[in-house]
């Protein structure tokens, strides 16, 4: 039986240009399919084909010089630190002189179908629920998914026969690129190979492998990107064999499951539609590893900040829906990426700090080197990307109740996140200070010096570690011998300033004022999560979050704004956390109405750049301002609130599947005058539920429903 396609949207406009494509994935390869009836395209990308581009070096060896670095931010010489350590990583590598980059992610290829019956009359759509992407045009239809079973793009033309070609992705590659297509009968295999001296580990080179099986009643072709070369021969005969229907069967049974963990209904509100292509953007791009910054597609050479992980916020973003939109295992692969590249950050972490533990660089391509600075980006001295990262982990065993993966993968990687710290603080008179500092990639006044000390961020991050890592091994029974260091410096970490605005500050140090024209909001990190101690027990100090949110929100929605949409979303999520439900819908309609093209795929800045990120940060949103719940603490109760940040225009809705910190799954009615839940744990559970009007505590009983009905 034909598996049904129905297109969640429909589109009249062809694409030549491929970051108007629509898009297929299956997390290792992606399609974006684009053209029109006269040619249709689709180009190809493996998320592992990056372009070996740049040789990995060690990172600077700037230990020795700590101390004068942290005696020119001392006496305000900002800009003379950042150059000092690009002075030092010059003498050493002359490399260093020129901005080093990850090595590009690139396109594999695009195959070409050339109908023999052109016509008129075209739509397009994507089937989030299956994957397929339908093209149809005068009695043609074109279907094309990528599988998660059988790992190849899968093609089916009905209404016409055509021409089946396959070339390298247009434009010039920054270095040669060798390529080669083999036609045996129908069949194709293009080979790309990159000539030259390679390094240990760079790739040699890629195939993409392209049956073609024609009946009367139509053009079935199979094709998959494999990285590495191979005999054409060899390449083909790893194809698949199961016709269109039984593949599309098995595959779209996976990826189903994956995409209707939740659902949500505003009524056909426009964020429906977007809650929906975001969540279907980062599942289709999530496979061995996470998604890079254009997810598992690429039709260039030189994508920008070359793809690869960026992660000082925007990897954060493009994965802040999985958990809460029951997908938890889209995140495991972050963790598979983190583990390979362990020893690049122990090393940066010795040659940049002279310390144990780890330094994660802001990007993250094919190795962990901390290779990427300069003397204005000076991102040597932004030291909290692994603390940062470390709640991701927190995140997973909250919303998974996983206690193997508690115990095996998250305690081992805190502890070396923290062992850094441990060294890296200093303490004076009792007081923890962070020299150097770096706020993600803001500039305190704009007078382009980004060095400073004490980002509000490096506070926050590691609070959250320490207490994580206490959280932690209370929970496991553990008597760690480094607790009592965790908890000094808990106790000496400096408390949040308020600026003379009335705002959170994004620096402690009071040398810097705040720069709210800015697409970074990262002093606002404890509300992309599950909060802070020190927001609930002084309202003083949350009023002035408050405050910081909505003067940077005003920016964002002056015309004067434009960069990294997902930052707005992550602005949108502390909205939500706070309760500020009309700023929180003022960011979500922004997003909606710059940041998402007509092929359901968002970008990077307003209609400008394919890219992911803002694809989770989007859903992220949808759910801070239906669902906040609080860590889980050793006293194992849920505190979860319903509707912290409703607006005015969803009076009436509905949610299934979202997932509350515990775990607890809810579902979730509301209308003008009443608000529904059914809240499900799969262990005994005591829960604290607060929602518009009221609160109430509840004991849930393992793997039982229980129905809350309350008057708004």
């Amino acid at each position: 039986m034909q598996s049904p396609v129905n297109p969640s949207f429909r589109d009249s406009t062809s694409a030549e240009d491929w970051e108007h494509a629509l898009i297929s994935g299956n997390g290792r390869q992606g399609a974006l399919c684009h053209g029109s009836p006269t040619v249709l395209r689709f180009t190809l990308a493996h998320e592992d084909l990056f372009q070996p581009v740049t040789e990995p070096l060690p990172a600077p060896h700037t230990a020795p010089a700590l101390p004068r670095l942290r005696g020119l931010l001392a006496t305000d010489r900002f800009r003379d630190a950042a150059r000092a350590v690009c002075d030092i990583a010059v003498h050493e590598h002359s490399g260093y002189r020129e901005t080093r980059w990850i090595d590009p992610l690139i396109g594999a290829g695009t195959l070409t179908f050339t109908p023999a019956s052109p016509g008129s009359g075209y739509q397009r759509g994507t089937d989030f629920a299956t994957g397929v992407v339908r093209q149809t045009w005068d009695g043609v239809t074109v279907d094309a998914f990528v599988s998660r079973v059988a790992d190849a793009l899968v093609i089916r033309i009905t209404g016409t026969d055509g021409v089946v070609g396959i070339d390298p992705i247009d434009g010039e590659p920054e270095k040669p690129v060798r390529h080669t297509v083999d036609r045996l009968g129908d069949d194709l295999v293009l080979t790309g190979t990159f000539p030259g001296e390679l390094w240990t580990g760079a790739l040699d080179g890629w195939t993409v492998a392209v049956r073609v099986r024609r009946t009367a009643q139509s053009v079935l072709i199979v094709a998959r990107t494999a990285t590495g070369t191979r005999t054409p021969a060899t390449a083909l005969a790893a194809l698949p064999t199961e016709d269109f229907d039984e593949l599309l069967k098995e595959h779209a049974a996976v990826h189903r499951d994956l995409y209707e963990r939740s659902e949500l209904d505003l009524g056909g509100h426009r964020a429906q539609t977007l809650f929906d292509a975001g969540r279907y953007a980062i599942i289709s791009s999530t496979g061995a590893t996470p998604p890079t910054l254009q997810g598992v597609w690429s039709g260039t050479w030189s994508p920008p900040w070359r793809s690869g992980w960026t992660i000082d916020g925007n990897l954060q973003a493009a994965l802040l829906a999985v958990h809460t939109t029951g997908t938890p295992e889209l995140m495991p692969p972050l963790f598979d990426l983190l583990d390979r590249q362990l020893g690049d950050y122990r090393e940066n972490a010795r040659r940049l700090y002279g310390l144990p533990g780890l330094f994660i660089p802001a990007h993250l391509g094919t190795h962990g080197r901390a290779n990427h600075f300069g003397p204005v980006w000076c991102l040597t001295m932004w030291t909290t990307g692994a603390a940062w990262l470390a709640r991701l982990y927190l995140e997973h065993w909250q919303h998974t109740g996983d206690r193997e993966f508690l115990a095996d993968r998250a305690l081992p990687f805190l502890r070396e996140a923290a062992a850094f710290h441990l060294g890296f603080a200093e303490i004076h008179d009792g007081r923890a200070r962070f020299s150097p500092s770096y706020s993600p990639e803001n500039d305190p006044g704009q007078d382009g010096d980004q060095a400073c000390v004490d980002a509000t961020l490096d506070v926050q991050a590691v609070g959250a570690l320490l207490r994580g890592l206490l959280t932690i091994t209370a929970e496991l029974g553990i008597d760690d011998p480094d607790a009592v260091r965790w908890r000094a410096l808990l106790a000496a970490l400096p408390a949040y300033r308020i600026n003379d605005a009335g705002e959170l500050a994004e620096w402690i140090d009071g040398r810097f004022p705040d720069n709210h024209e800015h697409r970074h909001c990262s002093h606002l990190y404890p509300f992309y999560y599950g909060g802070d101690p020190a927001f609930d027990e002084d309202q003083a100090l949350r009023a002035a979050a408050v405050r910081a949110v909505r003067a940077r929100l005003r920016w964002w929605l002056s015309e004067a704004s434009d960069e990294m949409g997902y930052g707005l979303a992550l602005l949108g999520v502390a909205a939500a956390h706070l309760g500020l439900a009309e700023e929180a819908y003022a960011a979500l309609t922004r997003i909606g109405e710059a940041y998402w093209r007509p092929n359901m795929v968002p970008t990077h800045n307003r209609d400008h750049m394919f890219n992911v990120d803002l694809a989770g940060g989007y859903p992220a949103l949808v759910v801070a301002m239906l669902l906040h719940s609080r860590d889980v603490r050793t006293d194992g109760v849920a505190r979860i609130e319903l509707l912290p940040a409703l607006p005015s225009a969803w009076p009436s809705g509905r949610v299934r599947g979202l997932i509350a910190r515990g775990p607890v799954t809810v579902d979730l009615t509301w209308t003008p005058s009443s608000v529904t839940a059914v809240l499900t744990s799969a262990v005994d559970r005591t829960v604290e539920l607060s929602f518009p009007g009221g609160s109430a505590t509840l004991r849930l009983a393992a793997g039982v429903p229980v129905t809350v009905d309350r008057a708004r």
